[in-house]
């Protein structure tokens, strides 16, 4: 009789913020590409890691840091903090939001890496529907359908690569358990 392999609860949650990882990369990469294409010039490392001086020039995850850290602490960040919490709210929305990720697809009965295209989908729309409440977007039917099928395109890259590292990392035996 064949074995198969269960993930633990907590291999399931390891393995999905191991993907999402994966994921964040590849939808820097798509975004990466997207500004080569369009006569870009900065290479990859210097365009991930682009110095943030100010909270103005501060993309959308480092203003939700922003708000969250000074929330907590009742201080003002400077102007210094714009880069490191921008890029670590980067990084933590796309690893942690993986998390359930993994939690969910490992509940199902035979989960598939296709199941990424509605993840990203999901985590594209939600934050069409959060960030405008937060101030930081516009209502969605504000935008032109290139800036939204942009966006779109990365998330579906970040679904996928998700969703493909997960399907990987669920077969190995630190993540999971014979039945």
């Amino acid at each position: 009789m064949r074995t198969r392999k269960q993930l633990t609860p907590l291999g399931a949650v390891g393995a999905g913020l191991a993907a999402g990882a994966v994921g964040t990369v590849c939808m820097d990469a798509a975004r990466f590409l997207r500004q080569r294409r369009a006569g870009g010039e900065r290479n990859a490392l210097h365009w991930e890691f682009a110095p943030v001086r100010t909270w103005q020039e501060a993309p959308d995850p480092g203003q939700v840091g922003k708000r969250l850290v000074e929330a907590f602490t009742r201080r003002e960040l400077p102007d210094s903090a714009a880069f490191p919490v921008s890029t670590f709210m980067h990084w933590a929305y796309g690893v942690g939001n993986a998390a359930f990720y993994g939690a969910v697809s490992a509940s199902l009965r035979k989960p598939h890496v296709l199941y990424g295209l509605p993840y990203g989908a999901l985590v594209w729309l939600s934050g069409y529907v959060v960030l405008p409440i937060a101030g930081l977007y516009k209502p969605i039917w504000t935008y032109d359908a290139k800036t939204l099928g942009d966006d779109l395109t990365a998330h579906l890259a970040y679904g996928l690569g998700t969703s493909s590292a997960f399907w990987l990392l669920s077969r190995v035996s630190v993540f999971s358990r014979q039945l």
